[in-house]
């Protein structure tokens, strides 16, 4: 039987100093960044809650103050949110496993995602490939016409990760920084801290023999984090309101 959303708690990795946008947003976190009259973080659960997650964990770091505030004062209709602060920092995965931690939920399964990115995908496809029992998580990959920049995710023909690819020109499929992992997975992951994702968790994994599944995507895709795209942000959400739970 397919997992719904619902039972899927969300951990927004809210906890960097966005050092690139930081001249830009003196007062308020990089997640927090005001467009087309919200905080793009509140713009993030929106979308959570219209693909169906109740629960969302906000784990967070530089100015978590200012976060929490925000979300006590004006919280998203049919989303429970909490607010996880880490006082050193973690890395991407010990953010997430303090955040986890902290929460005392424990749900089927996490998902986890940037506090300064969003990509349209449908997590309700990402959610059916956690039916294969064998499947200990699921990677959203997004289908870039230039993969120049960013690290390639190989996959076989069933869709299974079989490595991490260096920077190369050409088609490629590039991680969205969004991840779907059974909650006894977690028990998996190295003991060490700061813990990186991308470079240590994934990896260790794959060393294991654990199964992560690429589920691709060509939705539409915005980063916050570059004094370049923080621009592109309000037109990004005006065009996509219907995303959104209004």
């Amino acid at each position: 039987m397919s997992m719904e959303m619902n039972q899927v708690v969300a951990v927004v990795l809210a906890g960097g100093f966005g050092r690139r946008v930081q001249h830009l947003l003196p007062d308020v976190p990089k997640p927090m960044a005001p467009v087309a009259g919200r905080p793009f973080l509140e713009w993030l659960v929106r979308y959570l809650a219209r693909q169906g997650v109740r629960k969302v964990v906000l784990s967070t770091g530089h100015l978590a103050e200012v976060v929490e505030r925000h979300f006590q004062s004006q919280p998203v209709r049919g989303v429970m949110a909490r607010c996880v602060a880490e006082t050193v920092p973690l890395g991407t995965a010990g953010g997430f496993l303090h955040a986890a931690r902290v929460s005392g939920e424990r749900p089927p399964s996490w998902l986890v995602l940037n506090g300064d990115s969003l990509v349209f995908a449908d997590l309700a496809t990402m959610a059916r490939a956690l039916d294969d029992a064998a499947v200990a998580g699921v990677m959203l990959g997004r289908d870039v016409p230039d993969a120049s920049r960013y690290g390639t995710l190989v996959s076989d023909a069933t869709g299974d990760l079989l490595r991490f690819a260096e920077k190369q020109p050409g088609r490629g499929v590039i991680s969205a920084g969004v991840y779907l992992l059974r909650h006894s997975t977690l028990d998996a992951f190295p003991d060490r801290s700061p813990l990186s994702f991308e470079t240590e968790v994934f990896p260790a994994l794959l060393a294991r023999r654990a199964r992560l599944r690429v589920v691709v995507t060509s939705a539409p895709f915005l980063d916050v984090g570059t004094p370049e795209t923080l621009p592109q942000a309000e037109a990004f959400i005006r065009a996509n309101l219907e995303q959104f739970q209004a």
